[in-house]
């Protein structure tokens, strides 16, 4: 049921999406903010961890400013949790590959510990406690559980029935959880799915972690928030955390606090784009999970965020008389679909998984992403029906029998 990391195959990652068009009360707040030549201190300035705090309010957690940390990326804030926790981090898998990546810089051990059938984000109970008692017999000692109550790569939201089962477990076992919680509010249904943080179940054992450029400011603009409980523990942990961040000598450039400190106020603008980001997410990989499981693939229906998880481990025969035997031959075949294999989320290298987004269905510019965000239904756009169809035909093409 457990299994340590592997590193994955050095393939080079693929290109950055285009990104979309920067709203223009957010461009000009840079812009006003463009001569500021400080950076925020460690942490964030006052009036961004604020502006956190009635952030998180608005989503049910009373926060202080002094529970309250900002980074430039969820990575630099991982990168100090992990440090200060001093010790091995569990993983569902799988698992967004940026959970990764910061244990391996400090060379802590990272254990796997499969999702359940239902959805992805965490691992199943009883797996989590048996990758953890393995990881003890083997002399690692498990510190950090991290979970995903919105996840990346499966689109999928855990439901709070099995998040609280998972999360006693951890507890049990003495593990801090972190709870990744940024791509919370792109639920394509929120009247349908019931999403609880597990900082609602557990308040004094989770650190919640949000990277805002999933909704609230353009992917260039790095800025990521992790909230710690308001207990002398959590005080502890937030202080050695800061003092990491410190170290790293990687602020928030002032400009960039300055749009993020108006972002977290969420004005109207805001809260409209990230509505439309829900709605236009929900449309295109609901045509995505279509696509792909009428070509036979495995896929659990994505509930949140632009990406889906696909599993052609059924479609085995033909994919292998073509030569495709592993993620990395799937993830370029399929390269044109923003497709990354499952190899780079800690699944098995020879599995035949994919990450697919709906980021290439958006268009290879500004303007037809900017017609994707404005149409009543993107499925009728002219690229978006030619990239589907292309997907259909490149799918029925790999995964036809041959005749030998």
């Amino acid at each position: 049921m457990q299994r340590t990391a592997r590193d994955p195959q050095r393939e080079p990652a693929p290109d950055p999406p285009v990104g979309l068009p920067v709203l223009p009360d957010l461009a000009a707040h840079l812009s006003a903010a463009a001569d500021r030549t400080e950076a925020e201190p460690p942490g964030g300035a006052a009036p961004l961890r604020t502006a956190a705090c009635g952030y998180w309010e608005r989503r049910g957690l009373a926060t202080a400013p002094d529970r309250v940390l900002a980074a430039p990326g969820a990575t630099a804030l991982l990168l100090a949790l992990y440090a200060v926790a001093d010790g091995a981090v569990v993983l569902p898998r799988p698992c967004s590959e940026s959970y990764m990546s910061p244990a391996r810089l400090l060379g802590r051990p990272v254990h796997l510990a499969p999702v359940p059938a239902e959805s992805g984000g965490m691992p199943d109970p009883f797996a989590l406690l048996e990758t953890v008692r393995r990881a003890r017999m083997h002399g690692d000692t498990p510190r950090i559980l991290v979970l995903s109550v919105a996840d990346d790569p499966t689109g999928t939201c855990p439901a709070p029935e099995q998040l609280h089962e998972v999360c006693e477990a951890a507890a049990e076992e003495g593990l801090w959880i972190i709870s990744d919680e940024t791509r919370r509010d792109l639920l394509h249904d929120p009247h349908d799915t019931v999403l609880l943080s597990p900082a609602e179940m557990l308040p004094d054992e989770v650190v919640v972690l949000t990277d805002l450029r999933a909704t609230l400011v353009p992917a260039a603009w790095p800025a990521a928030l992790a909230r710690f409980p308001d207990t002398e523990r959590g005080a502890v942990l937030h202080a050695a955390a800061l003092d990491a961040l410190t170290a790293l000598r990687t602020p928030l450039p002032g400009p960039i606090g300055c749009a993020v400190t108006h972002a977290l106020a969420e004005p109207d603008a805001v809260r409209a784009r990230t509505a439309t980001l829900a709605r236009v997410y929900g449309t295109l990989t609901a045509a995505l999970h279509h696509t792909v499981t009428e070509a036979g693939a495995v896929c659990r229906p994505p509930h949140s965020g632009s990406h889906l998880y696909a599993d052609l481990e059924p479609l085995r025969r033909p994919l292998v008389a073509r030569g495709i035997v592993e993620s990395t031959v799937l993830e370029r075949k399929l390269a044109p679909w923003a497709a990354r294999g499952g190899h780079r989320f800690g699944d098995d290298p020879g599995g035949l998984r994919v990450r697919l987004g709906a980021e290439a269905l958006l268009g290879a510019d500004r303007e037809l992403r900017q017609r994707v965000l404005d149409a009543p239904d993107p499925l009728e756009l002219p690229h978006v029906i030619e990239a589907l169809t292309a997907l259909s035909r490149a799918l029925a093409a790999l995964t036809t029998a041959t005749g030998g």
